[in-house]
């Protein structure tokens, strides 16, 4: 069997790093062949120098000849910028792609990989977030796969399989509901930036971890479901299940649902997408029934996470509204991590955004690539960052 060659888009990321893990785990199954960062310059050498990959791609420039220096005596390439990060998608050296930038920066790479018909492994949800219709129809006339890597979505997915010809009535996606689960808006109030970043199951880059604190990573979640599995909104449910054993689940048409468990650990579902349709023997923990020998489930209280309640507003008004919700978003949770406003603005400063920017109902790609500069604009001049 060929190796297969995989292009880590966001290497030094969590996604990325747990990616690598599984490569050096089964090296007779996979190469890393193309490795990006944006800042990380020097893990980003650390992984190159370790894995030899054809090109490495960071995005600050200004690192570029740290970079080139340290690689010069490997045959690594090595290329700088944002159009590089992009352009790097589009050589033909690679036979997958694992999505992992964090935010809307994975989009053009995403769409550059589906052009050159390259199956993706999809860790990056804003993708779809953004432009999901579009995203969806170039995969589906270059006939690419797009294997979702999100835990919630990987067991949907897997639920799926063997059930293309039975009716979905409804999908559930899980939510742990983040460190302040129970949590009112007079405590959220005086919520600090290490507070919000201490999740408690899953470990996580800073920007999910705080989408995960507000609930608006379940938000995001609920609008990539409807692009992956072609789903209506009313189709897509969330139940806080606080244990995280429970990834998702999918109740069919005659009443029966089918959940996909496991403990909570991003490399499964990162591994059974690089490997599909086979699954691969591993050393990871087994969930024991013991620990924790109880699972609970409750409703998501929407009046004081707001931002799930916005994100299924911008999941049922569609157009350009979910582009907008994340590019606030994204402002927001980055101006929250360097202190520059409080918790509960986050949700404030997403919110004002939606309801300034202008609704499209039917948006071109440029008109998406538009609306999050505009939004991106507005919501930064709030905060005056």
């Amino acid at each position: 069997m060929s190796i297969k060659r995989i292009a880590i888009f966001g290497s030094t990321g969590s996604i990325g790093t747990q990616a690598l893990e599984v490569i050096k785990s089964n090296p007779q199954l996979f190469s890393a062949e193309i490795l990006t960062a944006q800042n990380n310059a020097d893990l980003l050498i650390k992984q190159a120098l370790e894995f030899n990959p054809n090109m490495v791609v960071i995005g600050d420039e200004k690192k570029y000849l740290f970079v080139k220096d340290a690689l010069s005596k490997t045959n690594v390439k090595v290329f700088s910028g944002e159009d590089a990060l992009s352009e790097a998608a589009s050589v033909d050296c690679y036979d997958m792609m694992l999505a992992g930038i964090v935010g809307y920066a994975g989009l053009r790479p995403t769409l550059n990989a589906i052009e050159l018909g390259k199956p993706i492994a999809l860790a990056n949800k804003e993708t779809l977030v953004v432009a999901g219709d579009i995203v969806m129809q170039k995969a589906a006339a270059k006939k690419v796969p797009i294997l979702p890597v999100d835990s919630e979505h990987s067991a949907i997915f897997q639920c799926l399989v063997g059930e293309t010809k039975n009716k979905i009535e409804k999908i559930i996606l899980t939510a742990s509901g983040g460190p302040f689960l129970g949590k009112k808006p007079n405590f959220l109030v005086n919520v600090k930036r290490e507070h919000a970043l201490q999740h408690p199951n899953w470990s996580m880059g800073a920007k999910i971890s705080i989408d995960s604190a507000t609930l608006m990573n379940k938000g995001l979640e609920m609008i990539e479901a409807k692009w992956l599995f072609n789903l209506a909104p009313k189709q897509i449910g969330v139940v806080i299940h606080p244990q995280s054993i429970i990834h998702s689940m999918v109740q069919f048409e005659d009443g029966s649902m089918k959940a996909q468990m496991g403990l909570p650990d991003m490399k499964l579902p990162i591994q059974y997408a690089m490997a599909y349709p086979k699954r691969l023997a591993n050393d990871f923990p087994r969930y024991n029934f013991n620990k924790p020998n109880v699972l609970n489930f409750e409703e998501p209280d929407l009046k004081t996470f707001r931002n799930l309640q916005l994100a299924m507003d911008a999941l049922n008004k569609g157009g350009n509204l979910p582009c907008i919700l994340n590019a606030a978003n994204e402002i927001a949770v980055f101006a929250f991590l360097r202190n520059r406003i409080g918790f509960i603005d986050i949700t404030d400063l997403v919110e004002r955004t939606m309801n300034k920017i202008k609704f499209i109902e039917k948006p071109t790609l440029q008109e998406y690539f538009d609306t999050d500069a505009e939004a991106r604009d507005f919501a930064a001049s709030l905060i005056q960052m």
